[in-house]
């Protein structure tokens, strides 16, 4: 069993990828987008997660989705150029919350979890899921990854 956390995020500025297809892409995804943080001066600000903008049953080949990486300061938004990589800005929203510790190939029993919770306490899921990745896979054995899993809700 997981434990739940209801919150509200605090509003941010985000750099951000543009991705889609197979989420094997995720370690390039965050290299790339990375190197464009630096590349503009700006200065990270919090940990690194993935949006995931269509449903994953859809299919790999059709999957869109997002690497986002908070940044410092008062950055203006700039939609994504060509290399598909800009800034926005993510307002507040409440999230349930739960922890994942483990590969990321079992996160999905998280999010059959939290979904579970979030019909049974009367919410509806109102944004796509993101992860947040508090572990380095370079230095972190897949065992003790740390994944923070949130999916936007609002009241049934």
């Amino acid at each position: 069993m997981i434990d739940v956390e209801l919150k509200t995020t605090e509003p941010e500025t985000v750099a951000y990828v543009e991705m889609h297809g197979p989420y094997t892409q995720i370690p390039e995804a965050m290299t790339r987008l990375y190197e464009w943080v630096g590349e503009r001066g700006l200065r990270p600000a919090g940990m690194p997660k993935g949006v995931f903008l269509t449903d994953p049953a859809a299919g790999m080949a059709e999957a869109a989705w997002e690497v986002q990486a908070p940044v410092a300061g008062d950055i203006a938004e700039n939609t994504a150029d060509s290399s598909h990589l800009g800034t926005k800005r993510i307002e507040p929203r409440l999230v349930a919350s739960a922890m994942h510790r483990g590969p990321y190939e079992t996160v999905n029993e998280t999010y059959e979890e939290l979904t579970s919770w979030i019909d049974h306490n009367n919410f509806a899921v109102a944004g796509p899921p993101e992860e947040l990745y508090f572990s380095d896979p370079s230095t972190t054995a897949p065992a003790d990854y740390l994944t923070e899993v949130r999916l936007p809700i609002s009241k049934k």
